[in-house]
């Protein structure tokens, strides 16, 4: 174990090094094992061992005999040198390793196998690279975190793909039906009985394909065929139909198997199942791994940013830096030349090799060299190519660059040249090229340095250099992962060499060179499927399995694994920076502030013209004087001058909420009334500086008590409890505003010692700090409202004063009635939120979900959405052989669908204009779409063309008008803002492309150089020359690619006879640059590369497949990955979460969790231990919940095979579902006695459960009366209901499912954008190739005869199966065609730049661009889920603690409480959510009144008290965003200060209270002093009797009088606004007799008789009762004033200290 060198006073930490091998000890006899020179020696012994092993096959020994010499010496040498150090090891460690096999054995044996992990040693090699020197726990716990994280995917994964094996083994069973030749016999299968092309079949005659006349359908199965020969894809079994499944979600091949399950079963069967399967599994489930890794990835940037290297600016390495003064005494930052040229060259030259028309001359002279190498073409074999035009321009362009490199070298020297990255390239392309031109070497190898010079042509765009710095600046990252990806791919190809190099008639492993092609090609997954089909083969039925999981590992891995670590990588490197993110978020809302204030350029056109205001003439007036025109604005301020008072007194009315105040403000703007405005703005300015004075004095005061509260150190010697987030959460904030004014630091901090002061000031100048921020926010949005405010004058002076602004068509009047009428016509909607009308809130209905549906847009756009629906419909119906122009009832759709869309547009424009007015039509991209696609079809419906020549305007007008379906993005809003969410990410989109087109072109301009006219050959496998290319030859005819049938003795395939061709390709050549790109392109999406490859190393020679494969890996691995990266990227910014800190993504991830989070609808326990207590614990343990979950399982396993009547298997089958149905009868009758039958309703889960069970109880009853297929079918049915239960009961799963529902919720336009713009290219497909021939992918299944047909076409285009070899179909020209000079829907042919143009742009559309913004929201998605404990605000186990207090207090199961019962919910949450009541009072009270005033004190909902929880556990300067954050500011200040206001109110009628008890005691004394005078009188006077009478009456009155005290207080305090619902005092009998407080007061002791007698004893001694209520009534008042002032003011340093106070409970008293 390998330390780091640290200093003496730190203790070393132990690293986790994957370098160099582990230290030793220093022992003598073995010190040779340490020393450096062998470590390096046994790595190159390692990397000699790969070779080794990469050499020793029998086929490369066959090929190159003396190899088996070599590789034996070498093994022999590195056994004995891995011994030594071995026997070394053994004797330091005492681990006995003993691992080395003798290289000995037969050639084709099995044996060889041993060698397979000798591969691995290449890992001990590549060690130095992979050096993480962190803390070893770190390492193991982020393994950890992404290891559980993968498996738990890997989980989901495995529980769709058994999910759908057993629907496919049910729905479809074996696929062994073909079309044979009538006299087929059992045992005598062969080529020629089969149909050519094979074809499928069904037995029965209702459903699927039925064989031509000569043919039959029989089962192959039963005529003898084995499984090998029939092939192992299929639904037979549960394990077959598995990796059928796997196969389909690869995405490779799967059209294949639906088509031969369309010939097999019915037709909607086979598109359900395989289209739901592409979308769930590939499109949804297999990118969860991608949102794995990338988390994973973010989650470990910090830790590995050391060892990748921190970003960097984009300045070049030979300068730097430094403050210059400049002239007007300031400081600026200057780039200075650090290497100073130190070249000989005089001044002049380096003055000019610095200047910036040099550069550009060199850029232009790299844009001419690329120019001329594009221009570059085929020109036919009898030309010299060593002395054409393009070599000797070659050849001067060298010579120009060399000059220019040797003139940077004369002026800056070489160590100053070399210096700049940039240079050391420039060098090499130098150097290359010179070589490149000398005439041996043209058009060789050396030509990549010609090509790239395109490179240099980066420097000409600062956007797209500083994009490719920010992708591949910080190359160590990506550099590590090419590193890795290669390691990878040699280790696993000399595995699968030693696995299947014995392997007969198998020739994909024989050499290594073979074996690394055939594992490149699963990576790229381009048919991986053949690959694994052809070793299955070999291998045969026993070792099938084991070879087939070894294949599907490494695709995984290599599928979803590492391509999505590209992905991770980019987005990290197109990830911002923490420190730059919120100063981003501030430039971002300043800007939008700035967009705000200018109105369009469409309506600042009326500010060229003069100003015409409208003028007036007054009327009725004495003839004796002129009146001049008056301004009709300025006139009608004084015709509505009543309204207009009434309104602005109205609205200058203090509102009761900032809400009320921002609607205000908000009217005022939309009225446009400058008189409105000015009392407006003074109103609010008084109301907002009273505002302020109370906000500053109260926090004043809160802050000096928090102070004094911090240095008293009340909560010192507390016992240690740790305290919860909201209290942790409470006190940041109490602090953050106590130091947010320093008015009084110098009074607090006198007596603190220098380190405490120190800390204070950095506190201090923290959050002054953040005070500027507050005011950079509050500044930010006073420009947006000025900028608005701005926009609104300028639109008003415009109106004012141009009386053509603002008018439809220049013609109708701002105010016409018919302009009205056209406006309550286009904007009418439907609005069902009703609101309250005396708490102003809004009523949640019970289908308020429908509601919002029908108000998402307004009735007219309703009706056209309907009409454009129904439009499109009947468009579906058309073909080629069913025209529009001459079916009357397709007519019917096109006439109504324009006069619709007639009477819309008028409407519309009438009501908000169409160009020249703020609200116009034709407004933005929408606008100008709709009109396009009115006047489309309005010419088409006036022209209606009865022929319609091919490639010819009238088709053109056919295929415009097929555009129709996007009207929809244009009539929902939420359909637009995908629009926005595609394009507003153009530019990044537009430079990848840049990236990939340069990328095409460089090796296009290669490709045509080195293979331009070596690719024609002969079709004539035998024939070489072309001059022997003559004739006609037998070919052989591809009859299955399923079926492996062998040759039997004297048996020849399927053919005929063809004539020879000199020939390219049929798909692709490199004659020209032009072709070159089309075929690099085709490659760029993985599709045909392998059959590019092939042909390459067949034709022109196997060392040119580095070619290919090098390009594969540069766009599969970097450029598609780029596509996926910046379309995600995009879609983070536009959410608004790219420039979010991680703090504020939590919050909003937090946020998102609680929407979806639900009260449990668990009942309680049962109170007794009765029958139902038991059956409740029982229920609930979780051993039970596991048992029937195993249950599910086991039952599900029974549709391992297919239930069928005629199989005698079913019926056992069968029977057992049954016992497992009654079963889980008896489970849901234990829970419903355990929860009762209310109980057991509230839950979800519960009510599935209960529908699935009854589903089967029905199931059992038809399946004992019926028994036929139809029974078996439903049995199967519920099952797979039941097995979707599983979901729920595993933590996991239910979580990444609810991952994948979210994003099917939030993705659900997304795919509706996808659906429109296929149903857009597949009516354009119908017209422009509804009528091609067949070839070699359009058929029967595949074409475009119908729009239904398309559809189904583009979906798997979608998918990019084959996409590009239906295009070459769709190409298809003269003579192999036969054409049409009339009519397109008579000819066959196709149309070469139309399918080129259709294909190409709907797949980069679809492909590049939609799908991976479904990746984005699986992403986004995902992080909801994912984070884990310590990442998280609130964890699950507070959220699930939150739900259960929340079930304890919501007893009727409503999810809504009384807003009094929020005190019963606070006050049971415990752990990190408890509010401890001795500390946390204060923040007790503002919770309750939060939920008070927020709710009116209604009820309040589970997600109303979450949210608030929410609100409260974080910190919101670091969480929250900055309009979020003020909002939640302002109301947390009006909050304190209501609960300030309320607790003084209370507390002074409580001192009124107290004072007129007093009185009344008093008085009361004064009274009883009497009447004992009066009874000492009396004993002398009056008989004994009299004195029992009078006391009793007194004493009866007086308790009257104090029983009537409570209610007399009760009402007083129900008066007046309180926290608590019952706010009468309350006072225990244990404490009579004792003085008590509450909330500061003190109470006079209850006992009236001791006082009694001592007043009596005062009375005496002032001799008289005169002098007594003298002293009564002017001594006592003074007392209670002094009293009370000195305890006003205890009583309030106490609460706003939040002194723990045990008596002062009324306020928390429930």
């Amino acid at each position: 174990m390998l330390k780091r060198k640290q200093s003496s006073r730190v203790e070393a930490q132990p690293v986790t090094d994957f370098g160099p091998d582990e230290s030793l000890s220093d022992n003598a006899d073995i010190l040779w094992i340490n020393k450096p020179w062998v470590h390096s020696l046994l790595r190159i012994c390692a990397i000699i061992s790969v070779i080794s092993v990469c050499m020793n096959t029998p086929m490369t020994f066959e090929h190159y005999p003396p190899l088996q010499y070599v590789t034996f010496t070498l093994d022999t040498l590195l056994m004995f040198l891995y011994t030594a150090e071995m026997i070394a090891k053994m004797h330091i460690r005492g681990i006995v390793k003993v691992f080395e096999i003798a290289d000995i054995v037969d050639q084709m044996s099995p044996w060889g196998m041993l060698r397979i992990p000798r591969p691995l040693i290449m890992i001990r090699a590549f060690r130095i690279y992979f050096r993480f020197e962190l803390p070893r726990t770190r390492i193991t716990n982020i393994l950890k975190r992404s290891g559980e994280q993968i498996w738990s995917v890997s989980i989901f994964l495995l529980f769709f793909l058994l999910l759908y094996g057993i629907l496919g083994v049910q729905m479809f069973g074996t696929f062994t039906y073909h079309c044979v030749v009538n006299d087929t016999k059992p045992g005598n299968v062969t080529w020629n009985s089969l149909a050519i092309p094979d074809t499928h079949c069904s037995p029965e005659l209702e459903e699927g394909y039925q064989c031509p006349p000569g043919f039959k359908c029989m089962d192959l199965e039963d005529l003898g065929l084995s499984r090998q020969e029939l092939g192992y894809s299929g639904f037979n079994e549960i394990g077959t139909s598995i990796f059928t499944v796997y196969e389909a979600a690869s995405q490779e091949g799967w059209v294949f198997l639906m088509y031969r399950a369309i010939d097999s079963f019915p037709r909607w069967r086979s598109y359900f199942y395989f289209i739901t399967l592409i979308f769930f599994l590939a499109w949804l489930v297999k990118n969860v791994f991608i949102a794995v890794i990338i988390e994973t990835f973010a989650e470990i940037r910090v830790q590995f940013q050391q060892m990748w290297g921190s970003r960097s600016s984009t300045t070049s390495t030979a300068t730097t830096q430094m403050f210059h003064e400049d002239a007007a005494g300031g400081w600026q930052l200057v780039a200075v030349d650090v290497n100073k040229p130190q070249g000989r060259a005089p001044a002049c030259l380096q003055q000019m090799m610095r200047s910036s028309v040099f550069h550009m001359f060199i850029l232009s002279m790299v844009t001419v060299d690329v120019i001329v190498a594009a221009s570059n073409y085929h020109k036919g074999e009898t030309f010299r190519r060593q002395y054409d035009e393009f070599y000797l321009a070659e050849v001067a362009f060298t010579v120009l660059f060399d000059l220019e490199a040797l003139l940077k070298i004369w002026c800056l020297g070489f160590t100053g040249y070399i210096s700049s990255s940039l240079h050391k390239f420039e060098l090499l392309l130098v150097i290359g090229t010179t070589l490149h031109v000398y005439p041996d070497l043209y058009h060789s190898q050396f030509t990549y340095f010609q090509v790239l010079r395109v490179v240099r042509l980066i420097k000409i765009s600062p956007a797209l250099e500083d994009f490719v710095y920010k992708i591949f600046g910080p190359g160590k990252k990506l550099g590590s992962l090419v590193v890795f990806t290669a390691s990878l791919l040699i280790v696993m190809s000399a595995i699968s060499l030693q696995m299947f190099c014995f392997v007969e008639e198998l020739d994909r492993f024989t050499t290594f060179p073979r074996a690394f092609m055939s594992m490149f090609q699963i990576l790229t997954q381009e048919g991986w499927v053949d690959v694994m089909d052809q070793t299955l083969n070999a291998v045969g039925h026993m070792w099938a399995p084991v070879v087939a999981i070894y294949f599907i590992l490494y695709h995984l891995f290599a599928t979803l694994i590492l391509l999505s670590l590209f992905v991770a990588v980019i987005l990290d490197n197109l990830e911002l920076d923490e420190d730059l993110k919120k100063l981003k978020q501030l430039k971002q809302s300043e800007a939008n502030a700035d967009t705000k204030e200018k109105l369009p350029l469409r309506l600042r056109i009326f500010e060229k013209f003069p100003n015409r205001p409208q003028m007036v003439k007054i009327s009725k007036l004495p003839s004796d004087f002129t009146v001049p025109k008056i301004r009709e604005s300025f006139m009608k301020q004084f015709i509505d001058r009543q309204q207009q008072d009434t309104c602005c007194l109205l609205r200058s009315l203090p509102s009761a909420s900032s809400s009320s105040c921002d609607h205000s403000k908000r009217s005022a703007i939309e009225d446009n009334k400058y008189i409105d405005q000015k009392l407006r703005k003074s109103v609010f300015s008084i109301r907002a500086r009273n505002l302020l004075e109370k906000e500053t004095a109260v926090t004043k005061i809160l802050r000096a008590c928090t102070r004094q509260r911090m240095l008293s150190g009340s909560f010192e010697g507390q016992p240690a409890k740790e305290r919860s987030i909201l209290s942790v959460q409470h006190h940041i904030r109490q602090e953050r505003r106590s130091l947010r004014h320093g008015s009084n630091s110098q009074r607090i901090s006198r007596g603190k010692s220098l380190e405490t002061l120190t800390q204070d000031h950095s506190n201090t100048v923290r959050y002054r700090n953040a005070q500027r921020e507050d005011s950079e926010i509050k500044m930010i949005q006073e420009k947006k409202e000025q900028a608005e405010m701005k926009r609104k004058v300028q639109e008003e002076e415009l109106r004012e004063n141009h009386p053509y602004f603002d008018k439809p068509l220049f013609i109708v009047g701002r105010e016409h009635r018919f302009r009205n009428f056209c406006r309550v016509v286009v904007r009418a909607r439907f609005n069902a939120s009703k609101t309250d009308p005396v708490t102003g809130a809004v009523k949640n209905t019970k289908y308020h979900q429908l509601y919002d549906l029908l108000g998402l847009v307004t009735y007219l756009d309703w009706v056209m959405i309907i009409v454009t629906v129904c439009s499109c419909i009947s468009m579906m119906f058309e073909s080629p052989f069913r025209r529009v122009m001459h079916a009357p009832t397709l007519q019917i759709a096109e006439y109504v669908f324009v006069i619709f869309m007639s009477i819309e547009l008028n409407l519309k424009i009438m009501a908000d204009g169409l160009f020249f007015t703020p609200t116009a039509v034709i407004r933005d991209f929408g606008g100008v779409m709709d009109i396009f696609i009115y006047l489309v079809s309005l010419i088409f419906l006036c022209w209606m063309p009865q022929n319609v020549p091919a490639e010819s305007g009238a088709q053109l007008l056919m295929v415009l008008r097929c555009l129709r379906p996007l009207r929809i993005f244009k009539l929902v809003p939420q359909m637009r803002k995908v629009v926005r969410e595609l394009f507003s990410g153009f530019k990044e989109i537009f430079l990848v492309s840049i990236l990939l087109l340069t990328l095409m072109l460089v090796f296009a301009s290669f490709g045509v150089q080195l293979f331009a006219g070596k690719l024609a050959k002969c079709n004539d496998p035998n024939i070489i020359r072309r001059e022997d290319c003559n004739g006609i030859f037998r070919i052989n005819v591809s009859v299955s690619k399923n079926l492996n049938l062998k040759l039997r003795p004297g048996e020849k395939k399927p053919g005929f006879w063809v004539p020879r061709v000199w020939a390219n390709p049929r798909n692709f050549n490199f004659d020209n640059v032009g072709n070159a790109m089309l075929a690099l392109f085709e490659v760029l999406s993985l599709k045909g590369w392998v059959e590019v490859r092939d042909v390459i190393i067949h034709r022109v020679g196997p060392m040119h497949g580095i070619y290919i494969h090098v390009f594969v890996f540069l766009g599969c691995m970097i450029g598609l990955t780029l596509f996926v990266g910046v379309v995600i990227a995009n879609f983070n910014e536009n959410k608004g979460t790219a420039l979010l800190t991680v703090d504020q993504r939590r919050w909003e991830d937090l946020k998102s969790r609680l929407k979806i989070a639900q009260p449990l609808h668990l009942p309680p326990r049962p109170d007794n231990d009765g029958f139902r207590a038991k059956m409740y614990d029982i229920t609930q343990h979780p051993f039970f919940k596991r048992t029937i979950a195993l249950l599910v399982l086991a039952q599900s396993v029974l549709l391992s095979v297919k239930w069928d009547v005629e199989d005698p298997v079913t019926v056992p089958l069968a029977t057992m579902s049954v016992v497992f149905t009654f079963i889980f009868v008896l489970e849901v009758t234990m829970k419903i006695i355990a929860m009762s039958p209310a109980g057991f309703w509230q839950s979800r889960r519960n009510r599935y459960d209960l529908l699935v069970t009854s589903l089967g109880v029905v199931w059992v009853v038809l399946h004992f009366a019926l028994l036929n297929a139809y029974t078996y079918m439903m049995g199967a049915c519920v099952i797979v209901f039941r097995f979707f239960s599983i979901c729920g009961k595993h933590v996991t799963l239910k979580m990444l499912l609810l991952t994948v529902v979210v994003s099917m919720y939030k993705s659900f336009f997304i795919i509706v954008g996808m659906f429109l713009l296929l149903l857009c290219y597949a009516f354009a497909g119908v017209v422009l190739f509804g009528t091609v021939k067949y070839g070699e992918n359009i058929n029967r299944h595949a074409n475009f005869s119908s729009a239904g047909k398309a559809i189904t076409v583009l979906f798997r285009i979608v998918t990019g199966e084959d996409w590009n070899k239906i295009m070459h179909d769709c190409m298809v020209q003269p003579p192999f065609c036969t054409p049409d000079e009339f009519t397109y829907w008579a000819t066959d042919c196709g149309n070469y730049a139309g399918a080129l143009m259709y294909f190409c742009s709907f797949y980069v559309i679809i492909a590049y661009i939609m799908l991976n913004l479904l990746v984005a929201i699986i992403v986004e998605n995902f992080s909801l889920f994912y984070s884990t404990e310590e990442d998280q605000l609130l964890s699950y186990n507070d959220l699930r603690h939150f739900q259960i207090i929340w079930n304890m207090v919501d007893d009727k199961r409503e999810g809504v409480i009384p807003t009094f019962r929020v005190k019963f919910l606070l006050r049971l949450l415990r752990g990190r959510l408890e509010v401890d009541l001795d500390k946390d009072k204060l923040l007790f009270k503002h919770m309750c009144y939060e939920m008070e005033r927020l709710h009116n004190g209604g009820d309040v909902t589970f997600h109303d008290v979450l949210s608030m929880l929410s609100y409260r556990s974080v910190d919101i300067r670091k969480s929250l965003q900055l309009e979020e954050l003020l909002a939640r500011e302002q109301l947390e200040y009006t909050i304190e200060e209501e609960v300030a206001k309320q607790t003084i109110r209370m507390w002074l009628k409580k001192c009124l209270k107290r004072i007129r008890a007093k009185q009344q005691q008093s008085c009361s004394i004064i009274h009883s002093l009497r009447e004992s005078q009066q009874q000492e009188l009396s004993r002398f006077l009056n008989p004994p009797s009299i004195e029992t009478t009078q006391p009793s009456e007194d004493m009866n009155a007086n308790s009257q009088d104090n029983n009537m005290q409570p209610e007399t207080g009760s009402q007083q305090q129900l008066l007046s606004p309180t926290l608590s619902d019952r706010g009468g005092s309350r006072q225990d009998a244990a404490d009579t007799g004792k003085p008590q407080r509450k909330f500061g007061q003190w109470r006079l002791p209850s006992a009236p008789k001791p006082i009694s007698h001592s007043v009596s004893s005062v009375n005496l001694r002032f001799g008289g009762r005169t002098t007594m209520k003298s002293v009564v009534c002017k001594m006592n008042p003074m007392t209670d004033a002094a009293s009370c002032g000195s305890e006003v003011k205890k009583w309030w340093t106490r609460q706003l200290t939040v002194e723990s106070d045990e008596s002062g409970d009324d306020l928390l008293d429930i």
